[in-house]
């Protein structure tokens, strides 16, 4: 098969893969079998090409990556109950809708809105500065961000996800190294992937704090606050393109350093999976190939 851009994302006893025409969840069952989801993916930028250009596709990338995260982990939250206890019924639109503008707007008022309050009220001993105020409030976003990642690190459920988010990782590095999927080839590389979604997030971080700094810091804090919900489209966007860029060029000392303090977060969102986990890993893999059936494709899957 020509080499594609291949991505993922871990779910509750399971993993999902995306290749650029295809998706396939497959989870761990408590019987031990392993259930799989699949489907064909028609490409957003054949249906709208205005999707294809810079930036847009990033935010496009982020918000389909949501709702295709919910109803993976709606299945796998299905698929991985006891029997006992019953099949729920799939989420519906409206309720994925729901509960993606929910996760939504959690994330926006803790990562965003609380840091800019936080700021705001320091700004009796930060002075008048917009240099100081900006750097400020980013060093408070970047805080807050670490401290949510450490504090969900561990939960011992959450830490069974990390299992299978270091087993994607690690079949993602096999197939880009033309390896055949097998679990020892599996177990060789690493759980910390340039591409992740962990350091994507932390480049949205740090991108921000350089994007705020355009809002004038005289404006009001409700001006504020509703200037930065409208300017994450364009944040995601850019940072979007930003691990495009260094995920092509992950080989230059150079792009090496700038990627390190992502790779360094993974350590905490990633955790070394079993030989189970990694049987389900591939086999979410396998099935999303199978389905992609060789398409090239030069879509970054977040």
């Amino acid at each position: 098969m020509s080499k594609i851009n291949i991505g993922g994302q871990a779910v509750l006893e399971g993993v999902m893969m995306r290749a650029p025409r295809s998706l396939a969840i497959a989870v761990r069952r408590p019987d031990g079998e392993i259930s799989v989801k699949s489907e064909t993916v028609v490409p957003l930028s054949e249906r709208f090409p205005i999707t294809k250009l810079p930036i847009v596709r990033g935010a496009v990338a982020l918000f389909s990556s949501l709702i295709t995260g919910i109803k993976a982990l709606n299945f796998s939250a299905n698929e991985a109950l006891p029997e006992e206890e019953g099949k729920k019924e799939e989420l519906s639109g409206w309720a994925i809708g729901g509960t993606m503008a929910f996760a939504f707007g959690f994330g926006i008022l803790l990562f965003f809105i609380m840091p800019l309050y936080l700021t705001k009220l320091m700004v009796p001993v930060i002075g008048g500065s917009n240099i100081a105020f900006n750097l400020v409030d980013g060093v408070i976003r970047v805080a807050v961000f670490l401290v949510y990642i450490i504090s969900i690190s561990r939960m011992k459920d959450i830490q069974r996800v990390f299992q299978y988010h270091g087993a994607e990782h690690k079949s993602i590095f096999t197939f880009e190294a033309g390896e055949e999927l097998t679990v020892e080839n599996v177990k060789k590389y690493s759980c910390l992937h340039p591409r992740c979604g962990t350091s994507f997030l932390l480049i949205v971080m740090l991108v921000s704090i350089l994007v705020f700094s355009l809002i004038p810091k005289l404006w009001p804090f409700y001006f504020k606050a509703g200037a930065r919900i409208v300017l994450l489209p364009m944040i995601a966007g850019l940072s979007y393109e930003v691990l495009k860029w260094t995920a092509k060029r992950e080989n230059n000392p150079f792009v090496r350093m700038l990627i390190a303090p992502g790779l360094a977060l993974q350590r905490l969102t990633t955790r070394e999976p079993d030989d189970s986990q990694i049987e389900v890993a591939i086999k979410s893999m396998q099935v999303a190939l199978d389905i992609n059936g060789g398409h090239k494709d030069d879509r970054l899957v977040v």
